[in-house]
């Protein structure tokens, strides 16, 4: 999982023309799922967002401050162009988590953000829509952060190369009927242990490839 933390003095989305969230002072998250992602990722990423000390406190000390202590609000943004990798110079999404199971896991995010802070603070875009996101970020500050099984995934390129195929087996299992070899296949006729190579051939050819 992987998170892109802004610290803004007012951040909104907009769909269709219309204005469907917006916050003041506080926190505007964008956060990309992916394959890999379970409960510990999510709790820990919600945890972390919220203890994020980068508001200043009373007397103006800089890095002192949560958006929980300072009361203010988080506005939170699926982004799954977040676990893109690039292939060349094209942008490659197989290791974001699929639509239909990445819109209940990122509820489920929401969820644990409202469980931990108060629930009307928190607010969000809308899942799968084309969205405009305004962010009027203050300092700049921005702060990425990644949870520990992401980190070690993008650190290992083998570990990555393995997600992908993983996950383009996957595709190609939902897009493709099933393979001439799963279909009964007449049982091979016996031969001579002295058969000639051919046969061998025809033998090893009944097997799966």
């Amino acid at each position: 999982m992987r998170a892109v933390v802004q610290r803004v003095t007012q951040a909104s989305v907009t769909v269709g023309g219309q204005q469907i969230s917006a916050i003041g002072q506080g926190l505007c998250v964008l956060l990309g799922i992916s394959l890999e992602d379970t409960q510990k990722e999510l709790e820990h990423m919600a945890r972390k967002i919220l203890n994020l000390r980068v508001f200043e406190d009373e007397s103006g000390k800089q890095w002192s401050k949560s958006v929980m202590d300072k009361e203010y609000e988080v506005l939170c943004v699926s982004q799954f162009t977040l676990q893109c990798i690039l292939k060349g110079n094209k942008p490659d999404f197989h290791l974001a988590m699929p639509a239909e199971q990445a819109e209940g896991f990122y509820h489920s995010f929401l969820e644990q953000l409202r469980k931990i802070y108060r629930p009307e603070l928190i607010k969000d875009g809308k899942f799968g829509a084309y969205m405009q996101v305004h962010i009027q970020n203050d300092g700049p500050v921005t702060i990425e952060l990644e949870s520990p099984a992401a980190s070690a995934t993008t650190s290992d390129p083998k570990q990555l190369s393995k997600l992908e195929k993983q996950q383009q087996r996957k595709e190609k299992t939902r897009t493709k009927g099933p393979s001439e070899s799963s279909k009964e296949r007449p049982a091979p006729r016996k031969e001579d242990c002295s058969a000639s190579s051919g046969a061998e051939g025809d033998v090893s050819s009944e097997r799966e490839p």
